[in-house]
């Protein structure tokens, strides 16, 4: 099954096509089991009320795109950071850290940082494939720092609190855009890259005061969502709503937003969560089949074979998923393996909120990897430059990411430390 998943991924078949043949067929071919069970396990893997928290997650972040805020962030970013060498790829970077406390997705954050800053950088003499490489990888910060719809989906099949897996994106999502702004700071000592020498404007302390307050609504949002589930005056999926609420108050107070916008940005969203809402449905249905035949069960017995030692049980895990990431959309490698980390956490008591970091992180991870990296071909069309020019500057960002990720495999507090200090164990 899995082979003939990846042959027709290989094909150029549609990934939700993919998974939803090899499932069928798969429940075809296995005795006892009849087909309607199919559709049945398909409607099962989408019948959790902790999943509502998604498309209106979707939502949110589509209300707070078109009510120009990446704009604003943007402009924040570089009145923070702009002074410095390299100050346009430092903006880039955190305003992606800010994004994400709104978007919710790292295609979403990609997109719009990238649509905003990559023409002021290429006009800066930066080589666009630089820049498309760096935001992608910034991008992917949108789904570590809360709120994170790739948390959310997480949650929801693992049966790990969400609010504790938002929490505990925090320490991370921070350590990525750290490592990436010293990615940069390296870059610039080499000598083909003089740009990011170049120094522009002093800081100005008026001007970013002036600018916080334009931004103020963006940068209060996360801590509404993720305060407001931490003090139980919601849950998840209600913080969902409190954020369309929200984002929608905001863009009409600010004027960014007129009833007439509404259409296009419900056609937006609701086309987002279907496409998500495909995958996980007939994901679920060949987990479901996977867990049926044993699947869980024959990988942990060959984990157990090569060792006992957690850490190096999460780094082999955390290869197999790089690597297919490189080749299989990243969203099914999660949920396909998630039901397979579960039971590796149980049995080598690895902290579920570790986990789902390592998980979450990976599945950004290969979200960025050539050749399939659905984030690079965003950041690559609005940067107007060829996808190989693109793949050649992306192996450091990945990699600095990647130590990142090791990190908190090696000291697992960085993910766990702030969840279990507001939530227990």
């Amino acid at each position: 099954m899995m082979a003939f998943l990846l042959g027709t991924m290989l094909t150029g078949i549609p990934i939700l096509l993919c998974i939803a043949l090899t499932g069928f067929i798969g429940m075809a071919a296995t005795p006892n089991l009849v087909m309607p069970l199919f559709a049945q396990k398909m409607f099962g893997a989408l019948d959790s009320y902790t999943l509502l928290a998604l498309p209106y997650f979707i939502l949110a972040g589509s209300i707070m795109s078109a009510g120009g805020i990446s704009q604003q962030l943007v402009e924040f970013a570089r009145l923070m950071v702009g002074h410095l060498r390299a100050g346009l790829a430092h903006a880039s970077i955190v305003a992606s850290m800010v994004m994400s406390g709104i978007s919710g997705s790292s295609t979403a954050d990609a997109a719009a940082i990238s649509s905003v800053i990559i023409p002021t950088m290429k006009k800066s003499g930066y080589k666009p494939g630089f820049a498309a490489a760096l935001i992608a990888v910034a991008g992917t910060i949108g789904a570590i720092i809360p709120p994170s719809m790739t948390m959310v989906v997480y949650g929801a099949i693992a049966q790990v609190s969400i609010g504790g897996l938002f929490l505990g994106g925090i320490i991370p999502g921070f350590l990525v855009g750290l490592f990436l702004m010293a990615t940069v700071k390296a870059y610039s000592y080499h000598p083909n890259y003089p740009e990011l020498r170049e120094v522009s404007g002093r800081f100005d302390l008026c001007a970013l005061w002036h600018a916080t307050l334009r931004v103020w609504p963006a940068l209060v949002a996360p801590v509404i969502i993720v305060g407001g589930i931490l003090t139980g005056v919601f849950t998840a999926t209600e913080a969902g709503v409190v954020a369309c609420l929200y984002a929608f108050v905001v863009g009409i107070i600010n004027r960014e937003i007129r009833l007439k916008h509404l259409v296009p940005i419900f056609v937006d969203a609701a086309i987002t969560t279907s496409m998500v809402s495909g995958i996980i449905a007939v994901s679920g249905a060949m987990g479901w089949l996977l867990n049926y035949m044993q699947f869980d069960n024959m990988v942990l017995q060959f984990v157990l074979s090569i060792s006992n030692n957690g850490t190096i049980m999460l780094l082999v895990m955390a290869i197999v998923m790089i690597v297919l990431g490189t080749f299989v959309d990243s969203l099914a490698i999660l949920l396909v393996f998630a039901p397979v980390a579960i039971k590796i956490s149980q049995v080598y008591g690895i902290d579920p909120y570790q986990m789902g970091l390592v998980m979450v992180m990976c599945n950004q991870i290969g979200a960025v990897s050539p050749p399939t990296a659905p984030l690079l071909f965003v950041t690559t069309s609005i940067a107007k430059t060829r996808l190989s020019e693109t793949n050649r500057h992306v192996w450091w960002f990945m990699a600095a990411e990647t130590l990142v990720m090791v990190l908190i495999i090696l000291i697992p507090g960085l993910a766990s430390w702030i969840p279990t200090y507001f939530l227990g164990r």
